[in-house]
């Protein structure tokens, strides 16, 4: 199988790509174990899984390594990359080929930069052309931090549109949850439109008649998992219930392929 071009596909099948996003070999594969087309990474579970912040630019190494394990999963995986770990379009690209020739299927690529600023969108083009020109099979999700960060809402289409230019396969938006403006994105933009699945936005159905074709978990599983060791942790030690389902020791083994 061709999990580049499968990847591809699942952005136009009927139903949309529910993508979850896993921080290391033990969810990604428990993911896939569960019938999950697909696979992502979650930047900041990344980044925290190994002390260090999300946004800034420091987890290059950690994300390829997690690649390297990642790549042997039976489906495709797209990985986070953040701003791309430098503002040289040559040394992206170069990175995204490092990705592709482990057989990483996408990357997604974002505009947001340390969480505080947006990157210039030419710039930001430039980093997408690049990527295209080099690994060109790659899935390359542009993503548009300005309703993220809350910055310049009124350029997100103008943004959007310079990254289809740049040769783009899919527009990530995160932070919206209002319908009317999930639909105008979606129409007004002639790829694939990502958007993150919000606890006080849309549901899947709704989001999926808005035309969104790809929704992400983002950071969520990460983080429902911390709270669910705290909570385990707290009944333990305090005599509480633990809750059933949890999966065994031989399992898990089992589910990763671990020795």
């Amino acid at each position: 199988m061709n999990k580049t071009k499968a990847f591809h596909d699942l952005h136009h099948r009927a139903e949309p790509l529910v993508l979850p996003n896993a921080w290391d070999f033990g969810s990604a594969a428990v993911l896939a174990a569960e019938g999950f087309a697909a696979i992502g990474t979650t930047s900041l579970g990344v980044a925290v899984a190994a002390g260090l912040a999300d946004g800034a630019g420091v987890t290059r190494d950690e994300t390829l390594a997690l690649a390297t394990r990642l790549a042997r999963l039976p489906v495709p995986v797209t990985v986070d990359i953040e701003g791309g770990f430098s503002e040289d379009p040559a040394t992206v690209a170069e990175y995204v080929a490092q990705l592709g020739a482990l057989g990483i299927a996408g990357v997604n690529l974002e505009d947001g930069r340390a969480d505080t600023a947006l990157a210039d969108p030419g710039q930001q083009a430039e980093l997408i052309a690049a990527i295209k020109s080099r690994v060109p099979e790659l899935f390359v999700n542009a993503r548009v931090d300005t309703y993220w960060l809350q910055l310049e809402q009124d350029s997100t289409l103008a943004r959007a549109e310079a990254y289809v230019q740049a040769g783009a396969d899919g527009v990530f938006v995160p932070g919206v949850t209002d319908p009317a403006e999930i639909g105008r994105i979606v129409a007004a933009v002639p790829l694939p439109i990502n958007m993150l699945y919000s606890v006080v936005g849309p549901s899947i159905t709704d989001l999926a008649a808005l035309g969104v074709r790809r929704i992400s978990t983002g950071s969520l599983l990460y983080r429902a998992a911390l709270a669910g060791i705290v909570d385990i942790a707290r009944a333990v030690r305090d005599g509480g219930a633990v809750p059933s389902g949890i999966p065994t020791y031989r399992e898990i083994q089992a589910i990763t392929g671990a020795e």
